[in-house]
């Protein structure tokens, strides 16, 4: 989850999460270095006369600065292709959780399994207990095993809804008649909080996502534990 004063992404539980956080520091240090450069470049030439003629009049000058930024964007082309085309892959899932978003909660039906599904509230402020966070805490939580590539289908029942995880970079919107899809696979258990990304109403801040990641044994044991009390 994010943490107060936070200014860089939430830690990676994912390939995919893993692979924008490569890409953002790549861009980052190219940024840095075109900026550094262009901004001595631009002092020196205010503050020398012959540097000013040099770059009024040179021609090879002018060749580089033509072609520097085409090599420039070659350098962010490849691994930004290469990031569409990884969060883009649907492989063949191990898993499928439908979730459907309605005014203001999700709910959940795990497909691949009888009798499991489940709705998702926030808790309000007043029932919140130790442990839990205000506005990110929910009563029943989508469990998922880790190290397993899950699928899952986003759809909404009433208006446009996101379902996000930003710890995860997935992000799918939920349209009502249409199902999205998105998949994932979480390296490590751990809790993994996400909200509603859309406008969605009055209550849209109030219909957070939480992902339970356990290992795949204590999963079976989750799954057959809801089949009881359904």
């Amino acid at each position: 989850m994010a943490q107060w004063g936070q200014l860089g992404f939430q830690d990676a539980a994912s390939p995919l999460m893993e692979e924008i956080l490569f890409f953002h520091d790549h861009t980052l240090v190219l940024l840095a270095l075109l900026t550094s450069f262009l901004g001595c470049f631009s002092l020196n030439m205010l503050m020398n006369r012959y540097t000013l003629r040099f770059v009024t009049h040179g021609q090879e000058l002018e060749t580089v600065w033509t072609s520097l930024p085409i090599v420039v964007l070659l350098f962010l082309a490849m691994p930004s292709l290469r990031l569409l085309y990884i969060s883009d892959e649907v492989s063949t899932p191990e898993m499928t959780i439908k979730s459907l978003g309605h005014q203001w909660y999700w709910s959940y039906e795990y497909s691949d399994f009888k009798d499991v599904e489940f709705d998702s509230y926030m808790i309000p402020t007043d029932d919140l207990t130790s442990g839990h966070y205000r506005l990110l805490d929910v009563d029943h939580r989508a469990v998922v095993p880790t190290d397993t590539s899950v699928r899952v289908l986003v759809a909404s029942a009433d208006v446009i809804h996101s379902w996000a995880v930003p710890s995860l970079g997935v992000k799918a919107d939920a349209v009502p008649g249409r199902l999205n899809q998105l998949s994932f696979l979480i390296s490590r258990p751990g809790i993994y909080y996400g909200q509603c990304s859309e406008i969605c109403g009055a209550n849209h801040s109030f219909m957070p996502i939480v992902l339970e990641a356990i290992t795949p044994n204590h999963f079976l044991e989750w799954v057959n534990k809801m089949a009881q009390l359904t």
